[in-house]
């Protein structure tokens, strides 16, 4: 069954994900969402007469002050009859498509990979030619764009109570990686009863590091396939931590105030993985690693910074 789900006062969180929140919708296991998403406030919205319009739906929601702890607008969550905690959701991205005309791209001060060589609010807003596909930027240079969200994830766990969606975590959330366009897969590990599944955060464009604290923000539709497997199914029967798959590679993801960190996340949870797939033993699945997984700074700005591993699918399959 396909289900719709417009972006509303009603059907959004802004910033945060909470295990407390009821669902706005519970649909079955196998069951297709399309979501529609917004992202903006007020003071970014393009002026009158630049040719660009903002969706209804973002005027009313910025229109009605939400509680907020993060500037994601997050649509959801969904709930998924059947899935318990331990089991794994399977999150299949069927379509990706650009819901606006222009976007947004700002350095905030105090924020970034470089707050101190870069103090100032700089706010660009970004005409999103959506025939083409492109963007032109300020400077007259136009580039290509690849959408995906920003933010995916599940309830974390309870004992986390209300957290702000800005930092990536177990639950997934603001993970800001740019492989997950449609045709890919996420796959996150179910913290409580329905899962409770958010997207938001719509990317038009962004590089890995998102280095200047945004990408090229703009609104997004998406479709969504959601699947439980029970325990986390035959293929991984202990999900810790989010991980992603692509029609070309295998994706294995860390989080981690320190880059160092981050990074021995992805490799263990990259063996791991490995390991579950072939039967090998950890150390030449480490060895394969150095030798065929490809490490990359996701995002270096969301407080816990990220990075994926990445293997071709053609080395396992």
């Amino acid at each position: 069954m396909i289900h719709h789900v417009p972006a509303s006062p009603e059907n959004v969180r802004v910033g945060m994900f909470d295990a407390g929140f009821e669902p706005i919708l519970i649909v079955e296991s196998g069951d297709t969402v399309r979501m529609e998403t917004v992202s903006g406030k007020a003071s970014l919205f393009p002026q009158p007469g630049s040719g660009m319009t903002v969706p209804a739906a973002l005027r009313r929601i910025a229109e009605a002050n939400l509680p907020m702890l993060a500037p994601h607008i997050l649509t959801g969550p969904i709930g998924i009859a059947g899935a318990e905690p331990g089991d794994m959701l399977e999150v299949r991205i069927d379509a990706v498509e650009l819901g606006s005309d222009w976007g947004y791209n700002y350095i905030r001060p105090l924020a970034g990979a470089l707050p101190e060589d870069f103090p100032d609010l700089t706010v660009a807003t970004i005409p999103i030619d959506r025939e083409t596909r492109r963007a032109r930027l300020a400077w007259g240079m136009t580039l290509p764009v690849a959408p995906f969200f920003g933010v995916m994830g599940v309830a974390p766990p309870p004992s986390y109570a209300c957290i702000s969606s800005k930092e990536p975590r177990v639950h997934g959330g603001n993970m800001d990686n740019k492989e997950l366009v449609a045709g890919s897969t996420l796959f996150l590990p179910v913290h409580v009863p329905g899962a409770l599944f958010s997207a938001g955060d719509g990317h038009a464009l962004q590089g890995d590091g998102e280095v200047c604290v945004t990408a090229l923000e703009t609104c997004l539709d998406g479709e969504f396939t959601l699947a439980v497997h029970k325990g986390g199914g035959a293929a991984d029967p202990v999900l810790r931590f989010p991980r992603a798959e692509t029609p070309t590679h295998y994706i294995s993801m860390g989080f981690h105030e320190s880059l160092d960190q981050a990074l021995k996340q992805a490799l263990r949870e990259m063996i791991d993985f490995i390991r579950a797939r072939t039967g090998l033993a950890r150390a030449h699945a480490y060895q394969l690693c150095s030798l065929a997984v490809d490490f990359h700074v996701t995002q270096a700005v969301n407080g816990e910074k990220g990075v994926h591993g990445m293997l071709r699918r053609e080395i396992l399959d």
